[in-house]
């Protein structure tokens, strides 16, 4: 089953992590109330693993069960190629960042499991590194409990979802925190287990979309939950990062799902549809599209306007974000799908 309208939502997503990462010079900064929706943007990243455990049931639902050798060799086929180019982009403007214990880090996905390594390297890569736990945990969670249909597997999920949130909010506030740029925000806000929970309700929300399937108008409820986002930004002072805001990003992606009103139409137009598909490449490639822009730029042509760069940025971003989805991963992911490991 293809959800054509929620694809598009990736692209948003994205787009506020790419915002967020910017310089803070940028106009978006110079209003109060949209310069605090940008700075905690990077709950995008949030979205994104709720998500994806939404959509892996989506694409699974069919399935008596998953043959484990297959489904990695599909997950590694669609991310990591451009994982790794983005690395050897990031390196190009970056190599004296570079070490081998680094490499090795960023290469076997394992620089969020060590608090003050998360962001070695092309540091989006950090999700990456989160995902791939996602990914090694659900043929067995799909296998054992989401195909036999096994009740438990809720209880499970919504528990873990708030030990993680009460445990998020008391370490965040402790004498334990030492504040950003410190191994302590590094565990809290990159270290895999923690995000496990986001991935889990997402799973659950895929089977409960699945189950419940109707669609119908929805187009103000996913208006109100939009703006109830953007104003929790701005207002309720806790920490999201580790999946609080699956309670409003759940009910939009089901609703989004559900929605056959106007919202759907404008969402599911192939311009629009197509950004969403190119998001990955996106998000990975940001930092290292932005630090080669910046030393041109700023080397060459001695231009420093935020505001300038960030309209070329975008516009290079999201050109050569396409030309990498079409000729290195949409070639790379067909061609290993094809091959064969029995």
């Amino acid at each position: 089953m293809k959800i054509s309208q929620i694809t598009f939502t990736r692209f948003i997503a994205a787009i506020a992590i790419v915002i967020s990462h910017f310089n803070k010079d940028l106009f978006l900064y110079q209003t109060k109330y949209i310069s605090d929706i940008f700075l905690r943007a990077n709950v995008g990243v949030s979205y994104f693993f709720i998500l994806s455990g939404f959509i892996m049931i989506v694409a699974y639902h069919k399935k008596d069960k998953i043959d484990y050798l297959d489904y990695y060799k599909n997950r590694f086929a669609r991310i990591y190629p451009l994982y790794i180019i983005g690395l050897l982009l990031y390196l190009t403007t970056r190599f004296a960042n570079f070490s081998f214990y680094k490499l090795f880090l960023y290469l076997f996905g394992f620089q969020s499991w060590i608090p003050g390594e998360a962001m070695v390297l092309n540091f989006p890569g950090w999700s990456i590194s989160v995902e791939f736990l996602f990914y090694l945990v659900f043929p067995f969670l799909y296998n054992y409990f989401y195909s036999k249909q096994n009740k438990s597997i809720w209880v499970i999920g919504i528990i873990i979802w708030i030990i993680t949130q009460i445990f998020s909010n008391v370490y965040i506030n402790s004498t334990s925190y030492e504040g950003p740029h410190t191994q302590s925000h590094e565990f809290i806000a990159y270290f895999p287990l923690l995000h496990i929970n986001e991935f889990l309700v997402g799973n659950l929300a895929g089977l409960y979309f699945i189950k419940n399937f109707r669609q119908k108008n929805y187009d103000i409820p996913i208006f109100l939950i939009f703006i109830s986002i953007l104003l929790s930004l701005i207002c309720i002072p806790v920490f999201f990062h580790n999946g609080l805001m699956a309670l409003l990003f759940i009910p939009l992606i089901v609703l989004i799902s559900y929605n056959n009103g106007w919202l759907t139409k404008i969402f599911s137009i192939k311009p629009l549809e197509y950004l969403g598909e190119i998001s990955y490449a996106i998000y990975i490639m940001h930092i290292p599209i932005l630090y080669i822009l910046r030393s041109v730029l700023w080397n060459n042509f001695q231009m420093k306007d935020s505001d300038v760069i960030f309209g070329i940025y975008l516009i290079i971003l999201i050109i050569f974000s396409g030309l990498f989805y079409e000729f290195i991963e949409k070639p790379l992911r067909d061609y290993l799908k094809k091959i064969k490991l029995r």
